[in-house]
């Protein structure tokens, strides 16, 4: 009898799997009758992984990614050989997951017209603070815009710590002038979440508002993001 009670239990599932469950409360079934808004971060990622383990349903595999990336923030900044490191993802999977965050990125980014406007610092925090916001090194990033101040393009200067060897004006105004830019924004994020311009973001701002007067293209303002968060030298009479 001893020996029985010590034998070891068979796992216990961490989640009942989905074609288990009341056909109304899966997670296809429920999009279907009520729409995405319905549905949780879970269940909208169980959608997508398709499939769980033999342990863990898809929901409880999401489950499992939410709890160990600290939330859907945190699964949108890790790599594929991160996210394979959670048992029951591979690389099919993990791929799966880079291709819908970079979807949600470019989403964010389209418009419903051929040129997106940029009237001000906050159309430059929308376009930008999506792909910036959880980077863990400074961007520096420079925005093209044509005479009505539309997008022509966004471009990445430099990777690494801000300073003027970095966001050298040479590299900024190259592709200013390749693009026929009349005017460009510079934007910058910062890792701590905090915006607040530094003595080194002022200088730089400065010195690129010079460089653009020589050549002929206006430096129109400098965003500097932060989590959720941005401001702008111009408004605050920076430069």
């Amino acid at each position: 009898m001893a020996d029985i009670e010590n034998q070891e239990a068979p796992p216990v599932r961490y989640s009942v799997a989905i074609h288990e469950m009341p056909s109304d409360e899966r997670p296809r079934e429920r999009l279907k009758n009520h729409g995405s808004n319905a549905l949780s971060v879970a269940e909208l990622l169980a959608i997508l992984l398709r499939t769980g383990t033999q342990e863990h349903s898809a929901i409880g595999l999401a489950d499992l990614l939410l709890r160990d990336f600290k939330g859907l923030r945190g699964i949108t900044t890790a790599t594929l050989d991160q996210l394979c490191t959670i048992k029951g993802i591979g690389e099919v999977k993990a791929i799966q997951i880079a291709a819908m965050v970079e979807l949600g990125k470019r989403i964010g980014q389209a418009t419903l017209g051929d040129r997106t406007s940029v009237k001000g610092p906050r159309d430059v925090a929308n376009l930008l603070m999506p792909d910036l916001r959880d980077k863990t090194r400074e961007h520096f990033m420079a925005v093209l815009l044509n005479t009505k101040s539309e997008l022509l393009k966004t471009v990445e200067v430099s990777v690494g710590t801000l300073d003027t060897s970095i966001a050298h004006p040479r590299d900024i105004f190259r592709e200013a002038i390749i693009s026929n830019a009349a005017s460009i924004i510079v934007a910058h994020n910062h890792p701590s979440g905090d915006p607040s311009p530094s003595k080194a973001d002022i200088l730089v701002t400065q010195r690129l508002v010079e460089a653009g007067k020589l050549i002929g293209i206006d430096v129109v303002d400098h965003v500097v993001l932060g989590d959720n968060r941005w401001v702008s030298l111009q408004e605050r009479g920076l430069m």
